[in-house]
């Protein structure tokens, strides 16, 4: 029985470090943390449009409501060169790599690798 504890002591601890909790968000890790910040005002509903949130993609419309278009978020970028809301891919979902509860990632270095520097948030 006590090693059924230990085991289950060592499940618990092993997804808590796999799971970021609500705590971890809010401390700035990932985009999630930034729309959880005081004043901000952004709820999980705003972005899933969903009460109990899963893990199914958010809709670029829920993010283009605070963010803009397309064309907004082009104007927005028009100085990074290359802009990555101008790309030749046409109108990328934001998801794509824009990432709310884990590292956003840079889609177009999958095939430009090291031709582009890229900061993403």
């Amino acid at each position: 029985m006590k090693h059924l504890h230990r085991c289950f002591a060592f499940l618990l601890c092993s997804l808590a470090a796999v799971f970021p909790s609500r705590a971890e968000e809010t401390k700035g890790r990932y985009i999630a943390s930034y729309h959880l910040r005081p004043g901000i005002h952004v709820t999980c509903f705003d972005c899933h449009a969903e009460e109990k949130p899963t893990k199914k993609a958010v809709a670029s419309e829920s993010c283009m409501v605070c963010h803009g278009d397309y064309p907004a978020m082009k104007a927005l970028t028009k100085n990074v060169k290359p802009s990555p809301h101008d790309s030749h891919m046409g109108e990328v979902p934001c998801t794509e790599c824009h990432c709310g509860h884990k590292p956003s990632k840079v889609v177009c270095l999958e095939c430009h690798e090291n031709e582009y520097k890229f900061r993403i948030p």
